[in-house]
């Protein structure tokens, strides 16, 4: 699915680091700097022979177009090169034997990694997010009590109050009745999960839409109020908290009007705004705005909260309504308990590098300099 997670915000990067980010009058520009290999920390520790099929996906989306479309249209911050620039790269990172001595030398011989900042700061935030998993019923019975929505025929009628009020009750767009109104909220938060039927069948649930009204960051709300520091914000205490506080707890989650849609994917998944399956621990959401879809990544973040480093070879494949800017990230963690731990936890400062090829990273680079 495009954009499982576009407009519905960038899981708890929307909900923590956001709570923290200074507005600025200066537009944000992405500026590259040549950098070597040697700059990458952890560059010879990392498993990056894991991060080729995730490459390879990404290279069956765009090797689709002409060789002289650019590699993503959409990223219109600079020069990253012709499809034409990146057939043959692709082609040979499909034929790698799969171990991270060649990935390296590949990587080595045909690309550049350039340092990307805004403005030429490249300090930036890196969250992460993960596949949500519920339980659900076709029919509304037992425990299985809120209702995962098709989009209506008008999305923007009603705010989230509004349908959970019962505004779109009886119009039979209920795709699917979960039994964690709590987990139903973070599902939208997420844009994507799946949600295990009572016959044991798997429905995959794909972000189809949402009501229009702006995304607002309910750890944002709480760090405001006093309630909860900024540190102490993961899903896990925001779950917690709204838990444990009753009328409170559900109106926490009015605070966000934004309200998504859903539809059954079927297949497998998660599907990013590239149109890939994700791969746990080395796709990434980036704003495609200033990144373009498809370019290999290196990741050098260190967590502000928790001790913890995250440094990894990584594909930008998705996008979020929250990340914004040319140096922010949202790396996508998987599907089980562990992937929620860690998605959640994550916040944490760091910089990245995109591997551009030879032939196109002294033009990119060229063509980034400050106004």
């Amino acid at each position: 699915m495009p954009g499982w997670r576009a407009a519905a915000s960038a899981a708890f990067g929307g909900i923590t680091l956001l709570a923290a980010c200074q507005q600025s009058s200066v537009p944000p520009k992405l500026t590259l700097r040549t950098a070597q290999f040697g700059d990458l920390t952890g560059w010879t520790d990392d498993n990056v022979a894991a991060a080729i099929p995730a490459f390879v996906k990404s290279c069956q989306v765009f090797l689709a177009r002409g060789d002289d479309a650019p590699l993503d249209p959409q990223a219109k911050s600079g020069d990253f090169g012709t499809v034409g620039e990146w057939r043959g790269l692709c082609a040979a990172a499909a034929r790698l034997p799969g171990t991270d001595a060649a990935a390296r030398e590949y990587f080595a011989a045909n690309f550049v990694p350039v340092l990307a900042a805004n403005r030429d700061d490249p300090a930036g935030l890196f969250t992460g997010y993960f596949e949500i998993t519920l339980n659900g019923s076709r029919r509304r019975e037992g425990p299985f009590r809120t209702p995962i929505y098709r989009p209506p025929p008008d999305p923007v009628a009603y705010s989230r109050a509004e349908i959970e009020d019962g505004a779109l009750t009886g119009k039979g767009l209920e795709l699917v009745w979960v039994d964690d109104p709590i987990g139903a909220f973070f599902l939208q938060v997420q844009g994507s999960g799946v949600v295990r039927l009572q016959d044991g069948s798997v429905m995959r649930l794909g972000y189809a839409g949402a009501n229009g009204r702006p995304y607002v960051a309910i750890g944002k709300v709480l760090v405001q109020r006093g309630d909860m520091q900024l540190s102490q914000v993961t899903m896990d205490s925001l779950r917690a908290w709204i838990a444990s506080h009753g009328d409170a707890g559900a109106a926490l989650m009015r605070e966000n009007p934004s309200y998504v849609f859903f539809k059954d994917m079927g297949g497998d998944g998660p599907v990013g705004s590239e149109d890939v399956v994700l791969t746990a621990q080395r796709s990434l959401a980036v704003d495609r705005a200033f990144i373009p879809l498809g370019v290999p990544i290196w990741l050098d973040a260190k967590e502000r909260f928790i001790a913890g480093e995250t440094r990894r070879l990584v594909v930008a494949q998705d996008t979020g309504g929250a990340i914004k800017g040319p140096v922010r990230g949202d790396l996508f963690w998987g599907g089980d308990d562990a992937a929620a731990g860690a998605a959640g936890a994550m916040n944490a400062m760091g910089r990245y590098y995109l591997l551009l090829p030879r032939a196109v990273a002294p033009r990119a680079v060229a063509a980034s300099g400050v106004d």
